[in-house]
């Protein structure tokens, strides 16, 4: 965590997407998205995403880097029951403890296999493989839990039952100062109104500003989004750059 000069508090996150079908186009990530307003509601900001393919070292490095910068880190992908799911073997690298099948993970999936009639086999058992020390992070539909070691949360990659795992850790979650944002739509392109944000931008440090051109139905635009933690701040900013686009007689439309 950390304070801004006002004292507000910052909590950050990072998200690792593990696997070799996320980069090779077979499977589109949907978990992204979700993550970051998630986290966005509750005070904690997503500052950074990487998209590593199934290889232990560049886990192993990924998530000690991480770990270290932010405060929290969500994994999706990799806890599977075939040889390429290394994601828990990693972590446990990466935290340099072992790893063995979970009590209590062993327990679940084994109920759950016997109520549906499917062998519990040994490909099946690695999904009970946790790292020592290792809590387990409910999954209500597919009942193969995740697990947070420390600052390290490690989720399936599966939409579905990744998001049902977050929604069982937010509550736990500490977050800081939300992020507020305040959008405005001009009816001209971005390289007019470029030299107008960099002036506001060295105004308002606590402030981010960004550009965001469209062009839908013939009409050229462009979204300028100003985001901060501090309230007072971000409407002064946009009240500033309001006044700023009047010379350029524009049309200007906040929007949500």
């Amino acid at each position: 965590m950390a304070d801004t000069p006002s004292g507000k508090q910052i909590v950050t996150a990072s998200m690792l997407v593990i696997g070799d079908e996320i980069l090779s186009g077979r499977t589109q990530d949907k978990n992204i998205a979700f993550l970051a307003t998630k986290l966005g509601d509750v005070g904690i900001q997503l500052k950074e995403v990487r998209v590593i393919p199934d290889i232990e070292q560049e886990i192993v490095e990924a998530l000690n880097h991480c770990r270290q910068k932010y405060d929290y880190v969500f994994t999706s992908g990799g806890i599977g029951p075939t040889h390429d799911d290394i994601t828990a073997d990693s972590v446990a690298k990466a935290f340099e403890i072992g790893i063995d099948h979970h009590p209590e993970a062993m327990k679940i999936l084994t109920q759950h296999y016997d109520q549906n009639g499917i062998e519990f086999n040994e490909a099946r058992k690695r999904m009970a493989r946790i790292p020592d020390g290792g809590i387990l992070i409910d999954n209500p539909v597919s009942k193969a839990p995740g697990f947070r070691v420390e600052n390290v949360y490690v989720m399936a990659g599966v939409p579905q039952i990744m998001q049902a795992m977050m929604e069982s850790i937010l509550p736990t979650l500490s977050g800081g100062e939300k992020m507020r944002s305040r959008t405005l739509n001009v009816n001209m392109p971005e390289g007019k109104v470029a030299k107008t944000l960099g002036e506001l931008q060295d105004a308002y440090p606590a402030v981010s500003m960004g550009s965001y051109p469209y062009f839908k139905q013939g009409e050229l635009g462009t979204n300028l989004v100003l985001r901060s933690i501090e309230p007072d701040t971000l409407d002064a900013a946009f009240d500033a750059l309001k006044e700023a686009l009047i010379t350029f007689d524009c049309e200007c439309v906040e929007t949500t």
